[in-house]
């Protein structure tokens, strides 16, 4: 049977992360929301819907548009599903049907792709059997953070337990743990899975006198630095760079916190690269619930701790400070002294006193430069992408029309 994947309308609740992929393409555990998927319902023909200026860059031979979907029977999954055997189970047991959790259409099984595409598409329903099931689907970014521990600790039993017979660290706890064979963790460091497991994964470093704490998973060639301190539930997606002090955060991939300071509750894309000693906050001095600016307008976020979210491309400088639930765009450039605004535009250069636009040109040589360190040659469909995001983030950076 066909699958495809799909975004709703509410990948915009998770910009400036979405902007510049699908939200299926987000991680929680030590998968991205894609990857869950089309583990639990495996298929020789995957299909994606998202939007036009990201498809080819997420689209591939294996993993083709929903728009070359046949006639053929098919399963709509929701990009914002994160499954588990009970929804595997309502939705592999059922006729054709849509399969409705609070309101939010999470999957459909269907006797024709193409022309249930074209009802998707338009939203008509009408006429289609509907079931409601319970299904856990993420609706802002922090649901994400909120689901890692159970994420991380349901998926360890595709690692399983794995400790090289020879090694010079400490390991702590029950939980379990599960180092790569081609995985380093060098003398002094001690792996604390007293409350949930680790994993650390394929040709990962992991450098003397480092503590981690699970539930914790260090991603493909990832690179942990001497005398770092993790706390989980934390993800480190693949060939990241980070030190200092992390707690209950992701890391997407391919960014950089390699020196001391701290980031908590937090979740930082792609490219990024977080300047020495910066710190945000997770917590206000009121204790009071955090609200985080979703598209510059204010969203409550019902819990206390919440970190910053940072979209792909963006920095900041050293001693840079960052305020409680704190947005910060695309290829965004923070410096200066004090706490930069709580919401801080995409393709914007300055801090606390003053922003100005980063040039997109600017933007594009910068990515394709530090792109290029890690051995990513950036195409064409990246910089198309990267001007679609341009233009529209355009409205956010207000400076532009005094």
């Amino acid at each position: 049977m066909n699958i495809c994947i799909f975004e709703d309308e509410k990948y915009k609740n998770f910009f400036p992360l979405t902007l510049s992929r699908p939200v299926f393409e987000l991680i929680t555990g030590t998968t991205t929301i894609k990857q869950k998927i089309l583990h639990f319902f495996p298929t020789e023909n995957p299909f994606i819907k998202t939007r036009s200026y990201i498809e080819k860059i997420f689209s591939d031979k294996t993993i083709r548009t929903c728009h070359e979907i046949s006639t053929e029977s098919a399963l709509f999954i929701n990009g914002r599903l994160v499954p588990d055997e009970s929804v595997k189970s309502s939705i592999s047991s059922s006729e054709e049907k849509l399969f409705f959790s609070n309101e939010t259409l999470v999957a459909a099984k269907v006797g024709n792709g193409a022309e249930f595409l074209k009802r998707l598409e338009a939203r008509d329903f009408d006429g289609l059997a509907k079931e409601e099931i319970s299904a856990k689907t993420v609706e802002y970014p922090w649901d994400l953070l909120s689901s890692n521990a159970s994420e991380i600790e349901g998926e360890f039993a595709l690692f399983g337990q794995k400790i090289p017979r020879i090694s010079n660290f400490k390991s702590l706890g029950k939980q379990g743990i599960h180092i790569d064979d081609k995985a380093i963790v060098m003398a002094g460091t001690v792996l604390d899975a007293t409350d949930g497991p680790i994993v650390i994964d394929k040709a990962a470093i992991v450098m003397a006198n480092s503590f981690l704490k699970g539930p914790l998973y260090i991603g493909k060639q990832s690179l942990i630095k001497a005398g770092a301190r993790i706390y989980g539930p934390t993800s480190i997606g693949d060939v990241c760079k980070i030190g200092g002090e992390i707690s209950s955060s992701i890391f997407q991939g391919f960014s950089n916190k390699q020196h001391d300071g701290f980031m908590g509750h937090s979740y930082i894309g792609e490219w990024v690269n977080i300047g020495a000693d910066t710190n945000n906050s997770d917590l206000k001095n009121n204790y009071k619930e955090v609200t985080v600016y979703i598209r510059n307008k204010p969203v409550k976020t019902g819990l206390t701790f919440v970190g910053t979210f940072i979209g792909d491309h963006s920095k900041t400088a050293i001693n840079t400070v960052i305020n409680t639930g704190a947005i910060v765009g695309f290829s965004a450039n923070i410096f200066g002294e004090g706490f930069p605004p709580k919401f801080v535009p995409s393709f914007c250069w300055g801090g606390k006193r003053k922003f100005s636009t980063y040039k997109l040109e600017d933007s594009i040589e910068t990515a394709a430069r530090v792109m290029q360190r890690r051995n990513v040659r950036i195409s064409d469909d990246y910089k198309q992408m990267m001007k679609e995001i341009f233009a529209l983030t355009e409205p956010e950076r207000v400076w532009e029309k005094v």
